[in-house]
């Protein structure tokens, strides 16, 4: 009997593509980058792979993913390998068990519960707060953005919103920038700014709490009905703070220092409770990871 043939798997730099991570397809939310489930060519190393969605996007999806190199909290995952200079372009974080957010509510079935939500919120803004202690604006910050792992979130896509397009440059429409996280002052192509991040933020609870980034105040959980809005604002001056948002979702007393929230990302009630059948799908993504048998290409580079 004839064996079966197996077709190289597709390389990225070093590694073999073993998946997808992001569902494609009419109704996906939109990705700003191709992201892949690889491994290296030696099999010690799994890795979630990101290349630009066009290659006119190239110069600066390298510059932020050598900027995604720092470290902004447990809560976000820093790019640890780029694509060296003149060669196409990638860049690679370490695997780790995780669905995309937008996957995450698909699989649960709707909305997350309010528990949840607080949690997702909390540690979000935890990771945009300290963002922006350090100077930096994260404009990338989308649904999509966000993986969720057993112990809670992990932010991707830092610059997605740099990436896309140079300042001045309407950036509205384009591929991959899901319009309602998208902030009005950089959707005209202004510069990025924190606001705009907390502009994003408010359009991820929303999502979380509603399955959508552009909801009515009332189908918004109570406890949401006021945060929501005020960092959905138009004007950038009138949202709050990061830490003002972590302030508000963490369960500490109202005198409490928001940056000790910060600097102790687990306190007992902070604890994230992801839904059963996000749990199994997190489970079902490692299980096949490991299972992969992936077939390089002879002339793939090591």
């Amino acid at each position: 009997m004839q064996q079966p043939h197996h077709s190289p798997a597709r390389q990225i730099g070093p590694y073999t593509v073993i998946t997808r991570l992001d569902p494609t397809g009419p109704g996906a939310m939109p990705v700003p980058e191709r992201r892949f489930i690889a491994r290296s060519a030696d099999g010690d190393r799994t890795a979630v792979v990101s290349v630009p969605l066009n290659d006119a996007a190239s110069a600066r999806f390298l510059v932020e993913a050598q900027a995604a190199r720092c470290h902004l909290g447990p809560w976000f995952t820093p790019v640890t390998k780029c694509a060296e200079p003149g060669l196409p372009v990638w860049c690679a974080r370490p695997y780790l068990p995780a669905v995309p957010l937008p996957m995450a509510l698909a699989v649960h079935g709707g909305p997350f519960p309010d528990d949840a939500l607080r949690a997702l919120g909390a540690r979000l803004a935890e990771t945009i707060a300290i963002a922006h202690t350090s100077g930096l604006t994260y404009a990338g910050v989308s649904p999509a953005a966000v993986l969720l792992a057993g112990d809670g979130p992990r932010l991707t896509c830092f610059g997605a919103v740099r990436t896309a397009a140079e300042d001045g440059q309407p950036r509205s429409g384009l591929p991959g920038l899901e319009p309602g996280s998208l902030p009005p002052e950089q959707a005209t192509g202004g510069r990025p700014r924190p606001p705009g991040d907390v502009y994003a933020l408010g359009a991820v609870l929303a999502y979380a709490a509603t399955g959508h980034t552009v909801p009515e105040r009332d189908e918004l959980p109570v406890m949401l009905r006021s945060l929501v809005p005020a960092c959905l604002a138009r004007d950038p001056a009138a949202r709050p703070r990061a830490i003002d948002v972590l302030q508000a979702l963490s369960p500490t007393s109202p005198s409490a220092s928001p940056v000790a929230t910060v600097l102790d990302p687990e306190p007992e009630a902070h604890h994230m409770r992801l839904p059963g059948r996000v749990i199994a799908a997190i489970a079902q993504q490692s299980a096949a990871v490991l299972a992969a048998d992936v077939h390089r290409h002879p002339e793939a580079d090591g």
